[in-house]
């Protein structure tokens, strides 16, 4: 099991200003840092990879998708832009020799409405027929897609693992999967191990989150059924703790960050990779 932590916990956007990031996650004790990619055009893939090799750590990449990334959307301007973005992330991933690149890539997050079925469905079609392209893409660059279930205030479209599955078979593609997340698990799931046994097989990476997104371990989850669910379903992926800092005004907004949700950045990462490593241990 390798531990990450992701760079949204400190900054946003990443870029050459935020490297030493990377030797701070590394001596915090991680063993991965998730390079959140706001803005292509501040992510130096050479830059990065140095600093992490010199770091003795690894990357994954995780995409950020706004209305202009909307792989759901009407307008096919707006679909082709999410599909060149989401290349741009592979490439990024193939530079860093990251396994994977993981999001809620099938639609723009805050994008709510009160489809009929049919609407929805044609949603999820013109979603996985992207996703599809972009995974043969990956696939040729040994880079796996990892697709995440959001909660109802953030997506009307992917909530559950169930629909997340659904995505999967329609896509049909064996490098595509889910990042499963425990804060919106926790909103979604009326049972959080039972949801992570259905997607036993099927998880590409796991964020391991608080449920009011602050320090893992500090909060109501049954983290001792979460740990079995996934050793169970013989995941040995990723395990990420993601975050978002109240000190970014735009993205604690997005993200409904109203308030601190720990002493500071540093404690949350320590003291959340602390308990992971009891609870997997």
């Amino acid at each position: 099991m390798q531990f990450g932590a992701s760079t949204f916990i400190w900054a946003s956007p990443f870029s050459n200003d935020t490297l030493d990031l990377i030797d701070k996650v590394a001596g915090l004790g991680f063993d991965l840092v998730e390079v959140c990619v706001e803005d292509p055009a501040t992510i130096d893939a050479a830059a990065i990879r140095k600093r992490c090799e010199a770091a003795g750590i690894g990357a994954t990449v995780c995409g950020a998708f706004g209305p202009d990334r909307d792989m759901s959307a009407d307008d096919p301007a707006v679909r082709d832009n999410a599909k060149a973005y989401v290349r741009k992330c592979i490439d990024l991933a193939e530079a860093l020799g990251a396994a994977s690149v993981v999001g809620p890539m099938y639609s723009a997050v805050g994008r709510t409405r009160m489809a009929e079925p049919a609407e929805r469905k044609a949603q999820r079609t013109l979603a996985a027929d992207i996703i599809r392209e972009v995974a043969l893409y990956a696939a040729g660059k040994n880079v796996s897609l990892g697709i995440e279930p959001l909660n109802r205030f953030e997506t009307d479209l992917i909530n559950t693992v169930d629909q997340g599955i659904g995505l999967l078979d329609e896509i049909g593609e064996e490098n595509v999967g889910l990042l499963l997340d425990t804060f919106h698990m926790n909103i979604e799931e009326k049972d959080l191990p039972k949801a992570i046994r259905t997607a036993a097989g099927r998880i590409t990476e796991f964020h391991a989150c608080s449920s009011d997104r602050g320090t893992p371990g500090e909060d109501h989850l049954d983290w001792a059924g979460i740990v079995q669910a996934l050793a169970e379903g013989g995941y040995d992926g990723p395990v990420v703790i993601e975050a978002f800092t109240p000190k970014i005004k735009e993205i604690a907004r997005a993200v409904s960050i109203w308030r601190p949700l720990s002493e500071s950045e540093d404690a949350l990462a320590g003291d959340g990779l602390a308990h992971l490593k009891r609870v997997f241990a």
